[in-house]
């Protein structure tokens, strides 16, 4: 089973050469900034790739997702999986997804750290194999260019109890790359660099 990762588009999809695969998954920040006519055009070459089963989330610059979800829903088909705080079992593999991320600048899905945000993160399955967030843990491919840390401690608290093999994520793009911590395989999938060029290749890995 192989597995395609990527993250952090911005409408740019269509300069990204992805991968043959079994399942893709996409992180979220979908669009640039949320509109009707981005997220559709997302939507239309999502459902047109070949892979059998294609899995995504929102991010913190679709807005789209969080304030018209009536809107959102009725672009959506049975060919593409959408998440948002719950899971899906594929072949036997359960991913668990999610577009909340830390309060910042009043983006969407933003949630405020500690008991706001954790409650999201406790919905999480013990049993979740691919565990699917836009934003990143703490202290784990979530470095920004300023050298801050800019991810979620509650998260991973809960990740480090839950273990899953990976954990695949985007937002911070200037810290693309895959992390080996324990048992589990931390993915940052950003497609675009700090600067939004599309640089950054779709992470592939086999499920054995």
């Amino acid at each position: 089973m192989k597995i395609v990762a990527i993250s952090d588009t911005h409408g740019q999809h269509k300069s990204i050469d992805i991968p043959e695969g079994d399942i893709l998954i996409h992180a979220g920040d979908i669009s640039s900034r949320g509109h009707k006519k981005q997220v559709k055009q997302f939507i239309d070459w999502f459902t047109g790739l070949p892979h059998k089963h294609k899995v995504f989330i929102g991010g913190n610059h679709d807005f789209l997702l969080e304030y018209h979800p009536e809107i959102f829903k009725e672009l959506l088909n049975e060919q593409i999986i959408y998440l948002e705080d719950d899971s899906i079992e594929i072949e036997g593999i359960k991913l668990w997804g999610s577009p909340i991320t830390p309060w910042f600048y009043d983006w969407a899905f933003n949630r405020s750290r500690g008991e706001k945000i954790r409650k999201y993160w406790e919905l999480i399955p013990d049993d979740i194999d691919i565990i699917i967030t836009h934003g990143p843990p703490a202290g784990i491919g979530d470095r920004t260019a300023r050298g801050d840390s800019a991810g979620c401690q509650d998260l991973l608290e809960i990740i480090q109890k839950i273990q899953p093999r990976y954990h695949i994520f985007g937002h911070i793009h200037e810290a693309y790359g895959m992390y080996e911590r324990g048992e589990t395989t931390y993915v940052n999938a950003s497609c675009l660099n700090l600067a939004y060029q599309p640089v950054n290749a779709p992470v592939v890995f086999e499920w054995k």
